[in-house]
């Protein structure tokens, strides 16, 4: 006898990838032979230091390490919900999983991974490199579809992303489709942020995304090693990155001491309001002077993109809107301090969001580079062309359907 756990989402390949938000499972029993039915129990089954799931027969936040079913011997599957544990994700594939067993012998097991968005500060070594791996081959020395994200964000594209209260919105799918073209490379990857209130040295470490010469008279090219994943990093036929950091790397961007403009520490951003619309002034600071920390292409609209350290500025950008969502229970459409109302074509609830809705001219831009927003094996949502609104419940609080991702320190409750 053997039990079989099936989830919701797995890969074609058999590959699960859970975040903190719940999904359908179920278990049944292959080769069961004659008798009653037969108690198994579910727990974790993944190495030590590795992922861990919770189980339970609702969709609930306060899962169980562990849950007893009473499985027919003729197979009929019976339900059940898993997720990740927060604040226990994995490092790579098959570090956590579910075991099954039938009086203490083990009867089945299945490998996953709870694939959650962590501060790049604190990635191991496996982790940092497969990000970069994944990125450089998106990138393909600029022969590769990352083109279309670097023509994404641009001048004639600003007044889609910026300037309105779907910014955040905007930017959460740009962040979500780029993520997902990463995870058809290598499913095991997940976005990682710049906690930028904070120091972060391994990040601008020649390892990771590195710093251009400390002597400014020797240019501010960013130069990767040989060897080195993004080392033919290429963008509109450069090759290389441009930056050169306004502070020490190896404390954080300036704060409200230096009397200038500064980077809103974590608790500051919290504390602009409860309102969406009080939180809005986030785009100002710390967005703002997050980017302009630093001289050359991540300090202008334009040519941000061009620098991969964008992307994780802005995970770090989504993650405060996450974080502020959880603390103030802000992810139903209906509520009118979850968003603020009115704004320009693109930034109104109901609207589908440039450039995944594919149209041009007009209002909008003259192209729509990239097409529709990146499917996923592992989440129909939020779709092809999302709106403005469904970006909110990005972890299916209300709804019910989550969008894939999550992260490290924002957990999901259930309404």
């Amino acid at each position: 006898m053997r039990v079989e756990i099936d989830i919701e989402g797995e890969l074609p390949d058999g590959r699960v990838f859970l975040t903190w938000a719940p999904v359908k499972a179920t278990a049944r029993v292959i080769d069961g032979g004659a008798g009653g039915d037969v108690d198994v129990l579910l727990e974790n089954g993944g190495s030590a230091g590795g992922g861990k799931v919770v189980f339970d027969t609702k969709r609930r936040h306060d899962g169980d390490p562990s849950l007893r079913l009473r499985l027919p011997r003729n197979g009929t599957p019976v339900a059940f919900w898993v997720a990740g544990e927060f604040g226990e994700p994995s490092k790579s594939y098959g570090d956590a999983g579910i075991k099954a067993s039938v009086g203490g012998a083990v009867v089945g097991t299945t490998p996953l991974m709870v694939r959650i968005r962590k501060d790049a500060q604190t990635l191991t070594e496996a982790e940092r490199d497969r990000f970069l791996v994944a990125l450089a081959r998106l990138n393909d020395a600029g022969a590769g579809p990352f083109r279309a994200f670097r023509d994404m964000h641009t001048n004639l594209s600003s007044r889609e992303a910026h300037g309105g209260p779907g910014f955040l919105s905007w930017h959460r799918s740009y962040l979500l489709d780029l993520e997902r073209e990463l995870q058809a490379i290598d499913p095991s990857v997940a976005l990682p942020y710049w906690r930028f209130d904070k120091p972060a040295p391994n990040i601008f470490d020649s390892h990771f995304l590195s710093m251009p010469a400390a002597s400014p008279t020797a240019g501010d090219l960013v130069r990767f090693p040989p060897g080195h994943p993004l080392e033919h990093w290429s963008t509109d036929s450069f090759t290389g990155v441009m930056r050169r950091p306004n502070f020490d790397v190896s404390a954080a961007p300036p704060s409200r001491r230096a009397g200038r403009a500064y980077v809103l520490t974590e608790r500051e951003t919290l504390d602009l309001g409860v309102t969406f619309r009080q939180l809005r002034a986030m785009e100002s600071a710390p967005h703002g002077p997050a980017h302009v920390s630093f001289s050359g292409f991540i300090s202008s609209i334009p040519t941000a993109a061009k620098d991969p350290l964008f992307f994780l500025l802005h995970g770090n950008v989504d993650r405060l809107w996450a974080k502020w969502q959880w603390a103030n229970r802000r992810f139903d459409t209906a509520d009118p301090d979850a968003f603020q109302a009115g704004g320009p074509l693109g930034h109104r609830l109901p609207d589908t969001m440039w450039p995944w809705n594919g149209v041009t001219g007009g209002e909008r831009p003259p192209t729509a580079p990239g097409g529709p927003l990146k499917d996923s094996p592992v989440t129909r949502q939020p779709g092809p062309k999302p709106t403005v609104g469904v970006m909110l419940d990005y972890l299916g609080v209300r709804s019910g359907l989550d969008q894939g991702f999550a992260y490290d320190d924002v957990p999901f409750e259930a309404a």
